[in-house]
């Protein structure tokens, strides 16, 4: 089977972004400044790439997302669950600050990036994330071969994607980024990811707004 070419992009900025709040399963739109980088990231992708189908998360920040890409290149975007940030529990809402603050033991699981920990609350484990991440992306990117698909998602979602592409652990330390909109290149074959590019935010230099918000 020929290998599937694939744009995994993190949805724009959103206010919560820059509140350091964890959004998680809920529905929180792009702010202005995410608008103005998604319209740039259209272009850019209009201009440099043919794609063959768009797949977003169907939380509204990655599908608006998206909805910017179709546009400017004569598509529709498909949406699946299946491609929904981490559900983080009772930390949605909360700033990273307040979690420290009003849930140590449990703020102590995260940030040890403890893979069996899962948030109370009805979240999810990295190792329940991992698994429907991997098998998504395995279920749309087998329609595609030969071809270049984008999916736009979410942070958790990215992650779990450098790893499985990189051959990292979940408990490895992060030292890669999750730009809001950055074009990030991977390859898919029937055994597995591989990492051809990371983190191409040159699409955002005409705004000045190409640091990193997580």
């Amino acid at each position: 089977m020929d290998a599937t070419r694939i744009l995994a992009i993190r949805h724009g900025e959103t206010a919560w972004n820059v509140d350091t709040r964890l959004q998680g399963h809920l529905d929180i739109p792009l702010n202005e400044v995410g608008l103005r980088q998604a319209s740039h990231l259209a272009q850019a992708l209009a201009q440099r790439d043919t794609v063959d189908a768009i797949y977003a998360s169907d939380l509204s920040r990655a599908h608006a997302t998206a909805s910017a890409i179709a546009q400017a290149m004569g598509q529709t975007v498909a949406v699946h669950a299946g491609l929904r940030e981490r559900h983080f529990g009772v930390f949605q809402g909360r700033t990273f600050a307040q979690i420290e603050a009003e849930l140590p033991e449990h703020a102590l699981q995260w940030r040890k990036r403890v893979p069996e920990w899962t948030p109370p609350g009805g979240g999810e484990s990295l190792v329940m994330l991992h698994e429907r991440i991997l098998n998504t992306v395995d279920e749309l990117a087998v329609q595609h071969p030969g071809e270049q698909i984008v999916l736009v998602v979410h942070g958790g979602v990215l992650d779990v994607l450098y790893r499985a592409a990189t051959r990292l652990t979940l408990q490895a330390p992060r030292t890669w980024q999750l730009t809001n909109t950055a074009v990030n290149r991977l390859l898919w074959t029937p055994q597995g990811l591989s990492l051809v590019g990371w983190g191409d935010t040159s699409h955002l230099e005409a705004l000045g707004e190409d640091e990193t918000t997580t």
